[in-house]
């Protein structure tokens, strides 16, 4: 049987947090790529042939909300990726797109929850003003004036919802991943600005408004300092009140009438609910990974995306009355029916610092001196969950004969907020000793194939990766960068403006904390490289600039290496078409393989 990494892609992909409810429950809304690109689709409940409402070729839908009458969807969507997200809205029924906000070369944003109840007003950030930092606008749709509220400085205000009875304006206040603060702006008053409330250190996420607005909901780490449960703000006793403390963080929480629901990383995600604060039984959703959920007014359904290591995300109905779920689509490849598909098994093993660190092996079927791929997650806050791991490559790449395993090193979520924090203005410290400690696990398994051992990975996935590379030394088979930055000053002296504060907490400033990053950057030890090396590139990446690939790429091959480098003159940071994409991984994943054959014998 001849396979390739296209029998593993998924027949569509869906934005992650791009769902939406209508009022009356009856369809949902989502962005997929299944036309080529993606685009604002419409389907029932019940199941049946979906919709297309937009046609995009260059733009990419990213959020899409439903206003209260049912009649609109409000979406945004940027160009080539480049993150510049434009505002429109388009007739649930079908139509032309019409603009809301257009402002050209800045980043519009949907609140979480953008209409008022009365669906006359609409709540969005614009950093139109000032790059580095979005103002919150509370536009009236019917006679098109806007109220404009500037956040204090060094905070970046995410807006979140408008109470019900339209008084207050909630707000999240952005400082670190793990330095976050609730603020309220007073609608009725004339000249109001955003207020903190709530703790003033620690994670503080308002999430929704409770019905009655007497408060809302918190995901928060309060309690113990280390992992994210729920809580509720009361706001005329400004305290906050305790609803679910977990071993593990709190993922989603949804708010209707007397129910709350709320979704806790295990490994998988589990499903917990109360009616009227009174626990109540769910049956439990498929080991997979949710990554966005929504509840429908009356609170009876539960929207939600699913994603399984052995099932691409999906878009699935929960019945909260029957108890029933049902997939709404079916996203499955023909190569999960030509081959088992493998489930990724969680392996740890010790590390520097008194660290241990989990990861997930996918384990060929066949293994007897299988090479090895660590691929190593971007963020760098993320986790490798068990989902459709790189959108199929996992599942193709262990129908090889390749184990994958991908650590979960320090700075990874998932494992605490200490374990999280370690990585600040620490790249390239603790997390390249986790993946030395991978290395060193890997070369202990029998049935390994030392010799052939590889590395990839994206984003910050990418700078490991060239770390890796230059810093551990190992004949390494081959790398694969996809948008990876090489040298830490540059990345953090040309990051996009509305990011300056959380790049000094993060990475460091370019100024201040530039011998280490110097010396932590992968360019600096370029000589050391001696792998096969494999750069991918979006021209228009806001977030990591082409001249990060640019630079280590010329380095390389003004040193003889062996060096493919593919710049994507339409993509940004990651893939919008779908086109594009499929090529990429595929491109990565035979590069790959070309590069873990054994060699042939003398």
């Amino acid at each position: 049987m001849t396979l390739s990494y296209r029998d593993f892609v998924p027949t569509q992909r869906f934005q992650p947090r791009a769902l939406a409810i209508a009022p009356d429950a009856g369809h949902v809304a989502y962005s997929s790529n299944q036309s080529g690109q993606f685009n604002l689709w419409v389907q029932p409940v019940t199941g049946g042939p979906a919709r297309q409402l937009t046609r995009y070729v260059g733009c990419a839908v990213r959020n899409v909300a439903w206003s209260p009458d049912g009649r609109w969807l409000v979406y945004t969507a940027d160009r080539d990726g480049d993150e510049q997200a434009q505002l429109y809205r388009v007739e649930a029924e079908g139509g032309e797109p019409e603009p809301i906000a257009q402002k050209e070369a800045c980043q519009h944003a949907l609140a979480r929850f953008p209409f008022d109840t009365a669906g006359r007003r609409l709540v969005y950030s614009v950093n139109d003003r000032d790059p580095a930092t979005p103002d919150i606008v509370v536009r009236d749709l019917v006679v098109g004036s806007e109220q404009r509220f500037v956040p204090p400085a060094g905070v970046v205000i995410e807006p979140i919802q408008i109470s019900p009875d339209g008084r207050w304006l909630l707000g999240w206040g952005l400082i670190s991943a793990v330095d976050t603060q609730a603020f309220l702006i007073d609608l009725a008053a004339p000249d109001a600005q955003p207020r903190q409330v709530g703790p003033t250190s620690g994670y503080f996420e308002p999430v929704v408004w409770a019905p009655d607005s007497t408060g809302f909901y918190v995901r928060t780490d309060t309690w113990d300092g280390e992992w994210i449960g729920a809580g509720f703000f009361d706001l005329g006793e400004s305290t906050v009140l305790p609803l679910a403390r977990v071993e593990g963080d709190l993922e989603h929480l949804a708010v209707a009438d007397d129910l709350t629901i709320w979704s806790v990383n295990e490994g998988h995600s589990a499903l917990y609910a109360q009616r009227n604060g009174t626990d109540i039984e769910l049956p439990p959703p498929p080991d997979a990974v949710i990554t966005d959920m929504r509840v429908s007014d009356g609170a009876e359904l539960l929207v939600m995306q699913l994603d399984a290591a052995e099932r691409p995300m999906e878009i699935a109905v929960l019945d909260l009355r029957r108890g029933d779920l049902r997939y709404l689509t079916d996203s499955r490849p023909e190569g999960l029916r030509m081959v088992q598909p493998v489930s990724p098994r969680t392996v740890t093993f010790p590390s520097q610092g008194g660290r241990t660190v989990a990861a997930l092996q996918y384990e060929p079927h066949e293994q007897e001196q299988c090479p090895v791929l660590i691929w190593v997650h971007g963020g760098p806050h993320e986790q490798v969950r068990p989902d459709y791991g790189r959108f199929g490559m996992f599942q193709y790449l262990a129908a090889k004969g390749v184990l994958v395993i991908c650590p979960n090193f320090a700075g990874s979520t998932g494992y605490g907020i200490a374990f999280q924090k370690l990585i600040y203005r620490n790249w390239g410290g603790p997390d390249l000793e986790d993946l030395q400690a991978t290395l060193d696990y890997l070369r202990s398994l029998p049935g390994i194939d030392k010799a052939r051992i590889a590395t990839a990975g994206g984003s910050y996935g990418g700078f490991a990766t060239l770390s890796c590379l230059a810093r551990i030394d190992y004949p390494w088979a081959a790398g694969v960068s996809l948008c990876g930055p090489s040298d830490l000053v540059t990345l953090a002296a040309k990051c996009p403006p509305i990011w300056r504060s959380f790049v000094d907490t993060i990475l460091g400033n370019p100024d201040r904390d530039a011998d280490l990053l110097r010396s932590r950057s992968p360019i600096t030890y370029a000589d050391r490289i001696k792998a096969p090396l494999f750069v991918i590139q979006g021209a228009t990446d806001p977030r990591v600039p082409q001249e990060e690939s640019d630079q280590i790429v010329g380095k390389l091959r003004a040193n003889g290496n062996e060096v493919r480098y593919d710049i994507y003159p339409d993509e940004g940071h990651g893939f919008t078409s779908r086109t594009n994409e499929i090529k990429a991984y595929s491109d990565i994943a035979e590069f790959l393989l070309a590069h873990l054959e054994p060699a042939a014998p003398k």
